[in-house]
């Protein structure tokens, strides 16, 4: 077992006071560099557009650029969106290196769903699981690199980028170096190739046959 995965006291991990951290600096307005399953990601508080702002000006991201909305549960990522069969069918493949741009609910705030349309995911990775646990089950997010550059996909790269105000262990469990496949509801569209292949997503969507 790999050291940073080892219990710390109280038989938490022993990455889990810098997620509490971390929740706390999220909280308070702050960005967080973290690890998920695909590449290192950004994150902002949704409950603090001032956060969110400066999450878009450290990236150096485009104002009309949407970022998307990582989730804990399945349960937090119907909050945000509409009903739909399409969003039902492809639910079973998280958590995992899937976005599903969907449209939003009236609960969603407005910033995060240009165009009435907001992008979900669930990420796969215990260090991200644990932080979105703790700051109340969603975080504005994006990939952790300046726009146009490749995103960081070690720890090491995260922290030479230098874009968070903290960032996180990566619990010991490395990335796929791949994004997540990126897909358009109700369209059923794949927007970008990734981790999960584009015949998986149709297939799901097509159900028995």
């Amino acid at each position: 077992m790999n050291e940073q995965q080892q219990n710390g006291p109280g038989g938490r991990p022993a990455w889990w006071a810098a997620v509490a951290e971390a929740a706390r600096v999220l909280r308070g307005g702050g960005v967080v560099a973290y690890p998920s399953e695909t590449v290192w990601g950004l994150a902002a508080h949704p409950d603090r557009p001032d956060a969110v702002r400066r999450l878009y000006d450290l990236k150096g991201r485009a104002a009309d650029k949407p970022v998307q909305v990582s989730c804990v549960d399945v349960t937090a990522a119907r909050a945000l969106i509409r009903p739909s069969a399409a969003f039902e069918r492809l639910a079973p493949l998280w958590p995992g290196p899937l976005t599903l741009v969907t449209l939003a609910s009236p609960a969603c705030p407005d910033e995060l769903a240009p165009g009435g349309r907001v992008g979900v995911r669930l990420p796969d990775h215990p260090v991200a699981q644990a932080l979105l646990a703790l700051v109340g089950g969603t975080l504005a997010t994006t990939s952790c690199n300046p726009s146009g550059q490749e995103a960081a996909v070690t720890h090491a790269q995260a922290l030479a980028m230098g874009l968070g105000d903290l960032t996180l262990p990566d619990g010991g469990q490395g990335t796929l170096g791949l994004p997540s496949t990126v897909v358009l509801l109700p369209e059923g569209r794949v927007l970008r190739a990734g981790a999960v292949s584009e015949e998986q997503i149709v297939a799901l969507l097509r159900g028995p046959a």
